[in-house]
């Protein structure tokens, strides 16, 4: 396999947090990141790619083209507290070697700027929502994991799939620490309520809040990405196949 990072910039930053923000389950992670990337005016230092990627690219009606893709970004905290890292994009990667090279690469470019903090988010799928949902976490080490439980999560048990799993594992073997947001969504729709109670963690943890008026806008632009890349069509909850067509892709 080969994985590619294209460095636009290699900023400086101060005790980085990586926030992983990739599409799954819910697309939680992707519309949570977006935001944050758009109300922080986020900029974009590395642009990724890997053959591990989708052999395709989507052309649309004005000629235009979209190929799979991953983004990090960075945002620098003006009052002196650690800066953000954002990995954002409109894929994963399509096999398990495929996953672990790309989170490994990724992990080992950030920690290279400094990071030893990664936060991963995601989807748990529920049949039955409440109208504010659960929100389970797992963690590198106990002690991380107690401080994610005080800002009120339940403990994650069962597997954890995909880089929003897979982030947290191999962080720890990378002598990094970190912590997973999973929220309760019903399935394969963007669920931008899960997304804004994600977001609402995060910032207890970071203890900084950015403005959610506009993320029912930020779900929308999610949305317009599925169409294009033709994957808004009704999902029967009960396909496994079909959800294992979606599992890292947009």
């Amino acid at each position: 396999m080969v994985v590619i990072i294209d460095i636009i910039e290699k900023p400086k930053l101060n005790d980085p947090i990586l926030i992983e923000g990739l599409p799954g389950i819910g697309f939680v992670a992707n519309i949570a990141s977006l935001h944050l990337i758009k109300e922080l005016g986020a900029k974009m230092f590395a642009r990724i790619i890997t053959s591990s990627f989708q052999d395709f690219a989507v052309t649309t009606q004005d000629g235009s083209m979209h190929s799979p893709i991953n983004e990090l970004y960075y945002v620098k905290q003006a009052n002196g507290g650690r800066d953000l890292i954002i990995w954002y994009g409109n894929t994963q990667a399509l096999t398990t070697v495929g996953q672990y090279e790309l989170c490994g690469k990724v992990l080992n470019f950030v920690r290279d700027l400094g990071c030893n903090f990664v936060i991963s988010i995601g989807g748990f799928k529920k049949e039955e929502i409440q109208q504010v949902p659960g929100i389970y976490s797992t963690a590198t080490d106990l002690d991380t994991m107690k401080t994610v439980l005080d800002l009120g999560t339940k403990v994650m048990v069962g597997n954890v799939f995909g880089i929003a799993g897979i982030s947290i594992g191999l962080a720890k073997l990378y002598d990094m620490k970190g912590f997973s947001l999973l929220v309760d969504t019903p399935g394969m729709n963007p669920d931008v309520n899960a997304a804004r109670y994600a977001l609402l963690m995060l910032f207890e943890f970071l203890s900084f809040k950015v403005d959610l008026d506009n993320i029912e806008q930020t779900c929308e632009e999610i949305k317009q990405v599925l169409e294009v890349f033709g994957l808004t069509k009704n999902v029967p909850e009960e396909k496994k196949k079909e959800e294992q067509q979606l599992r890292w892709f947009i």
